[in-house]
């Protein structure tokens, strides 16, 4: 793998597809993270809190630090054990941001971002937003290409 970064977010793989999640201190990252692994039978835990971002192969890759591999914060009840898997390639960012932010109809310019020189597709999310797990997989459907292809 490349060079990496730790940065604070956190990552879910739904499927074969990683899923990084930004957002600032208190946005719902864990949240949604929780919420894709509940719903989601074949979602399982990347990484909470922060993730070592580098790239392999023309992929943006993303591993769990040690110290919190298999954790994940849930709000009101403390850290929990989850199984995990690390690393795994991402393939989708979501940025959670205030509901101001997040354009209805965001332009092609909003849709994608780079991130460690990968271009990928992007979902801006309202914080708080309460079908984030479900939009989630509609971004990852329609990343994914035309259904039937």
């Amino acid at each position: 793998m490349s060079a990496s970064a730790t940065i604070h977010a956190s990552a879910v793989r739904v499927g074969d597809d990683g899923v990084l999640i930004r957002g600032a201190s208190g946005s719902g990252k864990s949240a949604l993270v929780l919420q894709l692994v509940f719903r989601h039978p074949a979602a399982t835990l990347i990484a909470d809190d922060r993730v070592i971002l580098g790239t392999e192969n023309g992929r943006l890759v993303a591993t769990a630090p040690a110290a919190l591999a298999g954790r994940l914060e849930v709000r009101g009840q403390g850290i929990v054990t989850r199984p995990h898997v690390s690393p795994a390639a991402i393939g989708l960012a979501v940025d959670l941001l205030p509901a101001a932010d997040c354009p209805r109809m965001p332009e092609d310019g909003d849709r994608f971002v780079e991130i460690c020189g990968i271009r990928l597709p992007r979902l801006m999310l309202p914080i708080g937003c309460i079908d984030g797990a479900e939009r989630v997989q509609v971004a990852l459907a329609e990343a994914a290409g035309p259904a039937g292809s």
